[in-house]
């Protein structure tokens, strides 16, 4: 069971701490990659922390679950936290996110969509980002983006 199913079971909708990791997977042309979930909102590759993980072991292991591709070289961009961060999901939910942002343009492995998560990965341009994309993960990407301008 997933970590955060168990401590469900406790505290119910109540606000809890969630660490997770994302991955601005970048190809050869320096375009991201974003995966289109089921509301129709894009973000970034991740998920949450299972017991015993490290950020780079879910970064890694989430992006596999989800894109069929293996991250490696992973740099760490920040770690993202913060009353910016609480969230209510539809079913009552509450939590705070703190997300370890990882970039790298190091992977193996052809994509391939875990339709149970996304409807679809594509790599966008970063001047030419969906409208769709989640404010959370594209302020997960502006800090990326600022790094490569001189």
């Amino acid at each position: 069971m997933e970590y955060f199913k168990y401590l469900r079971q406790y505290v119910g909708h109540q606000p809890i701490i969630l660490p997770g990791s994302v991955v601005i997977i970048l190809n050869n042309n320096n375009e991201v990659l974003l995966q289109k979930r089921h509301d129709g909102s894009w973000g970034l590759p991740g998920g949450l922390m299972d017991l015993g993980e490290s950020f780079e072991e879910v970064a890694k292991r989430e992006v596999f679950e989800e894109t069929g591709l293996t991250v490696h070289n992973l740099k760490l961009l920040n770690v993202f936290s913060g009353a910016k961060y609480y969230l209510k999901v539809a079913n009552g939910d509450e939590l705070y996110a703190v997300t370890a942002v990882y970039y790298t343009k190091d992977c193996t492995g052809e994509l391939q969509i875990d339709y149970s998560e996304s409807e679809m990965l594509q790599y966008f341009e970063f001047h030419n980002l969906p409208q769709e994309l989640s404010p959370v993960y594209r302020s997960f990407i502006v800090p990326y983006v600022e790094m490569l301008s001189p």
